[in-house]
């Protein structure tokens, strides 16, 4: 198997690690509510998914919507396509995780304060920590979104060279049927 088409498994996976993390924090909070540690884990680092469920609740009113109604069949998709070795299942999963990614980004800006200057339009980004989780979850999905396109690029140029092949070795006389 070619190491591009396991390439292709690293966006879901790093959305489905993050995803699975932030909801894990979030139950741990409930339980410890209390803990420095879990407010800034949960609050600094996997706040993205705070301002994304706040959006997301206002269509589906469902608690870890997030992982169940999205990671988790993006990541169950992306594991089919592996074992199956299957492009479209892939594809599919590799672009879900890429426009889920980009929805994280655009629901960090949702919340953010709108203060333009110079005529500049603000964009908001997490401090610290939740920069890092962010970008690497976007990295990750759009890496995979790149891989999933070059390897149809790839694919569609064999298929062009062998029908060029075909093409130059002429018409083929069957015997036999006279």
């Amino acid at each position: 198997m070619n190491r591009l088409f396991k390439l292709q498994f690293l966006g879901p996976l790093a959305l489905f690690a993050a995803t699975l993390c932030a909801e894990l924090a979030a139950r741990a909070l409930q339980y410890a509510p209390s803990s420095e540690l879990l407010w800034f884990i949960n609050l600094r680092m996997f706040g993205i998914f705070q301002r994304s469920d706040a959006v997301l609740s206002y269509f589906i009113p469902m608690d870890g919507f997030q992982f169940f109604g999205v990671a988790l069949p993006i990541f169950v998709l992306a594991c089919f396509g592996l074992a199956a070795k299957s492009r479209p299942l892939f594809t599919i999963a590799t672009h879900l995780s890429a426009a889920y990614a980009g929805f994280l980004v655009l629901s960090w800006q949702v919340g953010a304060p709108t203060v333009t200057q110079a005529s500049l339009v603000p964009v908001a980004v997490p401090p610290g920590v939740g920069l890092y989780v962010m970008a690497t979850i976007l990295g990750t999905c759009l890496l995979s979104f790149a891989i999933t396109h070059l390897l149809y690029i790839r694919a569609v140029r064999e298929e062009i060279r062998a029908f060029v092949r075909r093409l130059r070795a002429g018409p083929r006389i069957v015997r036999g049927f006279n």
